[in-house]
């Protein structure tokens, strides 16, 4: 079996008239993860976006596979059905639709895509409370309006519940660690690592080495000015911490 999960080649994009992304390379195997930092505006975050298929980010030129197949042709709800995840920085409160509700949809939207029957109402309360116990969610969470109400922390942890939920082969987590406290960063990270086998992979973006020292990066990308400018395993890290982004050409 090919073990390359994911293959980027040349790829360029813009937002209206402002290219960001300007010729990124990037090949990820199966069980690896990828640690994709860098500086503001250096364009991760859009990177993470083009992925998931955001309709205002605008490729240009080059290609990006996924599992063998043209992931520049499939719809985002395609991308999410073939198994691509993407955790928000800013998730996004959505008043009036309840946790169990939208994830019920969710979970029975990918089984139809992918030709399985949809999981009756016991099967599904089943699997949503160890997901909830997993990423240590407290019960009462799945009455609630999504991210209504919820502190940061609980906002990433809900995003880590719905990724167990889904269980997606490739996993983007786009600077999770963006406003949490130590102990949500470890549940977090805890969570992440756990749904971690030799068949899936993440991408986890990021500008600050703490999330990496619970997130142990397989290879780490640096991203500059819409370009990958080093690629070096986990020891890159630590360099740019003592030297900051300046170090890095």
């Amino acid at each position: 079996m090919n073990d390359i999960l994911l293959k980027i080649e040349g790829l360029k994009a813009r937002v209206e008239e402002k290219e960001i992304l300007k010729g990124v390379d990037l090949t990820i195997r199966r069980g690896e993860i990828h640690a994709v930092m860098g500086p503001n505006g250096a364009g991760k975050s859009t990177l993470s976006a083009v992925l998931a298929g955001k309709p205002q980010f605008m490729v240009t030129d080059g290609s990006i596979t996924f599992m063998g197949k043209d992931l520049l042709k499939m719809a985002p709800e395609e991308r999410a059905w073939a198994g691509i995840f993407l955790s928000f920085q800013y998730p996004v409160e959505i008043p009036g639709v309840s946790i169990t509700n939208f994830m019920k949809t969710a979970v029975n939207s990918k089984r139809k895509a992918l030709g399985e029957e949809p999981l009756n109402a016991a099967a599904f309360l089943k699997l949503m409370k160890e997901k909830m116990a997993f990423v240590q969610m407290k019960p009462e969470f799945a009455k609630r309006e999504i991210n209504v109400g919820f502190s940061g922390g609980e906002k990433k942890r809900n995003e880590i519940f719905q990724m167990a939920m889904l269980d997606p082969i490739l996993s983007i987590l786009d600077e999770t660690d963006s406003g949490l406290d130590v102990d949500a960063l470890r549940i977090v990270a805890n969570g992440v690592n756990a749904l971690r086998t030799p068949e899936k992979s993440a991408i986890v973006i990021t500008h600050y080495q703490r999330l990496l020292d619970y997130i142990v990066p397989d290879v780490v990308h640096v991203l500059k000015d819409g370009k990958i400018v080093r690629t070096a395993g986990k020891e890159l890290v630590a360099q740019i911490e003592a030297d900051g982004y300046d170090s890095i050409n």
